[in-house]
């Protein structure tokens, strides 16, 4: 017998998906009792605690390495299920991912328009900067990550997938108005910026990765900023005046041709290099997810 028998496993994902024993138990149609007792000698297998019953409830340390167990399990019994034809009719896999806003404007979404739909997948979208997104593969709280850092995370197994370019930009008035004496990086920071949140740390490391002032100085902490959290209305307030910042090449180059934005620095593009991480389960789904990224990234993306 199993140490971790099946329905526990599930059990224990879904409480934890759902956020509540209460909203766990309506989507497996059984009683908060039976959660509670399920939960409970679950814990005991593994001889500790596995959820904080915060509201919403969180995994423990050792409650995401047996989360990463009951989705795995999940995706292999899918899979084979699949192969043998036995899945029901109509029933799907919920495949969780994390990718940076840019990567989902930009061209992850037409990477997911491609996978065969005879693959029967639903995706389960997190966003999260790319920076900080292997932290949910590590959790066990998704399969697949789009991500910045080239180390794989245990368990997982990561390629290149391209780099991201980047232009600093800002509307023309904006331009006349802050930048009248030229660009660098003590005009760069006095000016108003426009960040995605308090994780994007792009528009800072551009003005860091200027040499310093000819009194020798450098500016030590952030200036004036905007917090814009949404990939559209990042790219808006830039346009509409508010501040300057860095925009997918690919999203800005037009524009700037046009007129529309104007380029503060051609000749300091801003790239950063993209990885696909995945579990290392053997999976259909995530061979044929992960190839279908490869295909569409290589064309929006640059080669490193």
């Amino acid at each position: 017998m199993s140490q971790f028998p099946s329905e526990q496993l599930l059990t224990f994902a879904t409480v934890l998906s759902e956020g509540t024993l209460d909203a766990a138990a309506r989507m497996l149609h059984i009683t908060p009792s039976a959660v509670s007792q399920r939960l409970k000698a679950l814990e005991q297998s593994a001889g500790r605690v596995l959820l904080q019953r915060s509201n919403p409830v969180q995994a423990t340390e050792a409650g995401e390495v047996v989360l990463r167990l009951a989705r795995q399990l999940a995706q292999l019994e899918a899979d084979a299920g699949r192969e043998l034809g036995l899945s029901a009719e109509g029933a799907q896999l919920a495949v969780p991912i994390v990718v940076n806003a840019d990567s989902l404007a930009v061209w992850f979404l037409q990477a997911l328009a491609r996978v065969p739909s005879d693959l029967n997948v639903t995706f389960d979208l997190h966003r999260d900067d790319e920076q900080h997104s292997t932290s949910m593969l590590r959790s066990g709280t998704v399969m697949a990550a789009v991500a910045a850092t080239p180390e794989p995370v245990q368990g997982c197994r990561v390629e290149s997938l391209g780099v991201m370019r980047y232009r600093a930009v800002a509307a023309p008035a904006f331009v006349d108005r802050w930048f009248a004496d030229g660009v660098d990086g003590s005009t760069l920071n006095a000016a108003p910026t426009v960040d995605f949140d308090r994780k994007d740390t792009y528009q800072w490391a551009f003005v860091e990765s200027w040499p310093a002032g000819p009194d020798g100085s450098k500016a030590q902490e952030k200036g004036p900023r905007h917090y814009v959290p949404a990939s559209q209305d990042f790219g808006d307030a830039i346009r509409l005046g508010l501040g300057w910042g860095l925009i997918p090449e690919v999203q800005c180059g037009p524009e700037i041709a046009e007129g529309h934005l104007i380029e503060l620095a051609p000749e300091r593009p801003f790239d950063v290099p993209l990885y696909w991480q995945r579990w290392k389960t053997a999976s259909k789904v995530l061979d044929v997810l992960s190839a279908t990224v490869r295909e569409v990234s290589a064309e929006y993306l640059r080669t490193p």
